[in-house]
């Protein structure tokens, strides 16, 4: 486990010496792992998945179960709003323009984490067993499937894809209404000058390259629409020898906090009854040229009271409180066939 000084010490070193790794960075910075590929998995039940490289899961995959439970059990309305009631008084107050709040759910499941890190449908995939826990922080091991980029490094190039806005694809005018609301469009301006603002601390040149594209996930209960932005810029000559201060400057993600972030962060933390740990953080891989990153989102860890899903969304003063409920117990799935 690695300190916030330690990581980016840790990888500064790995980056000059263009040698490759996993890493996971949780929410507050400052409980994170670092895996060398070569003998990563001895003695640890860690597996990664990313498009620029994969750590294998070790040891036999249990069978998926003949008749699969998945049943969320989310916090009641009332409960929400309590949290809801907490970060609207800062939202009001202009401590913060936009905040991400999240909740934690119970869920009665078969499943094992294993399945889930192994069926599930996600471009970013990590597992973290029960050998890999930091006390405190995330349980007894957690699985995450994120469809969420964090940051990329191509060449000299470093791209990021803040996603804000979620709708149900089941109607034929959910797509109309995630473009022209408002509210998301409001989310949507918010992180994405957020983001470009973080790249411009670490980079050159940076520019959205696409505004609020829409792409379908599929999950248990059919599709829904997720709208993303890219904004990309270009790095130093010697970005792989200070990758450490690199990705602390742009930590914690945007489109998980709020902005601005430090006064939101301090918001949150006073809202949400739960640690988020690695949940909101960021996994990725370093391939000893370029990287890949992912938020941690869609996740789900395992506690000495049995699963748990977190899930959020984000709030403006705009928001209606049983709307942003809905939005967060509709994000509690699995994008398998259950």
């Amino acid at each position: 486990m690695y300190t916030r000084e330690e990581t980016i010490r840790r990888m500064n070193a790995l980056g000059r010496a263009e040698h490759p790794f996993f890493f996971v960075i949780s929410h507050d910075l400052e409980h994170n792992l670092l895996l060398e590929p070569a003998g990563a998995g001895e003695g640890r039940t860690a597996a990664f998945e990313l498009p620029l490289g994969k750590m294998e899961l070790r040891g036999e995959m249990p069978a998926l179960p003949e008749r699969i439970r998945f049943t969320p059990s989310p916090c009641s309305m009332s409960r929400y709003a309590e949290a809801f009631s907490s970060v609207r008084k800062h939202l009001l107050r202009g401590d913060s323009y936009l905040l991400n709040l999240c909740m934690a759910t119970p869920v009665e499941t078969n499943l094992a984490l294993r399945h889930l890190f192994r069926y599930a449908r996600a471009p970013y995939r990590m597992l973290l067993g029960p050998d890999s826990r930091v006390p405190g922080v995330h349980g007894r091991g957690c699985v995450c499937f994120s469809p969420e980029p964090f940051v990329t490094v191509r060449g000299r190039t470093v791209s990021t894809f803040p996603m804000k806005g979620t709708a149900d694809a089941c109607t034929q005018e959910a797509r109309q209404w995630l473009e022209t609301d408002e509210k998301e469009n409001r989310e949507s301006a918010t992180i994405v000058d957020l983001m470009r603002n973080d790249l411009s601390m670490v980079a050159s040149g940076v520019q959205v390259k696409r505004y609020r594209y829409i792409s379908p996930v599929e999950t248990r209960g059919g599709a829904i629409l997720q709208c993303s932005s890219e904004i990309s810029g270009t790095l130093p000559e010697n970005w792989r020898s200070c990758l450490g201060e690199m990705m602390m400057k742009l930590l914690p993600a945007g489109s998980v906090t709020g902005a601005p972030k430090e006064a939101t962060c301090r918001a949150i933390a006073e809202a949400e009854d739960m640690e988020r740990g690695f949940y909101t953080g960021v996994f990725g891989f370093f391939n000893g040229r370029e990287l890949d990153s992912a938020v941690a989102i869609r996740f789900m860890e395992e506690t000495g009271e049995g699963m748990a899903y977190k899930s959020g969304g984000g709030i403006t003063v705009m928001s209606r409180m049983e709307e942003e409920y809905r939005e967060a117990v509709a994000k509690v799935y699995v994008p398998f066939d259950l």
